[in-house]
């Protein structure tokens, strides 16, 4: 007499044999992206996830209540409302953004941290559309007079690590002969606290970032040289792994920039539109 075939061993074996008719698209792993009705894929469902990197006023940086907010914060929400989803924001150290290594581990969907668009940038992450005209500058505290890099000879001078003005201010240095120590802090608030505290005699980093700085704490800090790097900001998503929301992205720039919208946000964190 045969062996009895248990009701749970039958559905079994009816399971795979489904699987094995079915081609082996059938049964290959889901797909964990959440679709948008825009067709974009999202690391989480009804969210748009950026990586930025904390303090960075006024592109992103926390209010008094612990929020983040700032200009690129403004524009990533408008790429986020075209898509029917809210912004969430991960602060995440800058080295993991610029590489791509944030962005290709799943960690964000995009990445908003006043960002440079550079040619070794390019190499590994997805820019979109310039959204911003930066330009280097000098800070020093009231009462000091240097004009350059060059009349900081022999002095120390901060710098941002692993952004284009630790890269300007290391070339000048090399291409003038100068003997400028630079001293590079992981942030812009060591970085600002390092000049604050006469650690260094001046501080450079992109112009606008100083501007902030500079309502913030009257009279006591000038810009006292800029440097016309012809730089502009780009948002930036995964290398080859997202053109739809790129897409998204570059539209709704070029939406904000025809509505006015762009101004209001420019006016609201910056100054005067360009």
């Amino acid at each position: 007499m045969g062996a009895s075939r248990s009701p749970s061993r039958g559905l079994a074996i009816a399971t795979l044999a489904l699987c094995l008719a079915a081609s082996a698209a059938g049964c290959a792993k889901k797909d964990t992206g959440q679709k948008t009705a825009g067709g974009v894929n999202l690391i989480k469902q009804g969210k748009l996830v950026t990586c930025t990197h904390l303090p960075y006023s006024p592109f992103q940086s926390k209010d008094a209540s612990g929020k983040v907010v700032g200009f690129d914060v403004d524009m990533i929400d408008l790429a986020a409302k075209k898509l029917g989803v809210t912004q969430e924001i991960i602060d995440t150290p800058f080295e993991g953004i610029k590489s791509g290594q944030d962005l290709n581990a799943g960690k964000c969907d995009v990445a908003a941290a006043g960002m440079t668009i550079t040619d070794a940038r390019k190499q590994v992450l997805d820019f979109s559309d310039p959204y911003f005209d930066a330009t280097q500058a000098l800070l020093v505290a009231t009462g000091k007079s240097y004009k350059s890099l060059a009349e900081l000879n022999g002095k120390r001078v901060g710098v941002q690590a692993a952004t284009t003005g630790e890269d300007y201010v290391k070339k000048q240095v090399t291409d003038q002969g100068l003997k400028v120590e630079i001293v590079s802090y992981r942030d812009l608030a060591a970085e600002q606290q390092a000049l604050a505290t006469g650690q260094v005699e001046g501080a450079v980093n992109d112009l606008p970032v100083w501007a902030e700085y500079i309502k913030e704490n009257r009279g006591k800090f000038v810009v006292s040289a800029e440097f016309n790097t012809g730089e502009q900001y780009g948002f930036a998503v995964k290398k080859g792994g997202n053109p739809q929301l790129l897409k998204t992205i570059n539209e709704s720039i070029a939406a904000a920039k025809k509505d006015g919208t762009y101004d209001k946000i420019y006016e609201k964190w910056i100054g005067k539109a360009p």
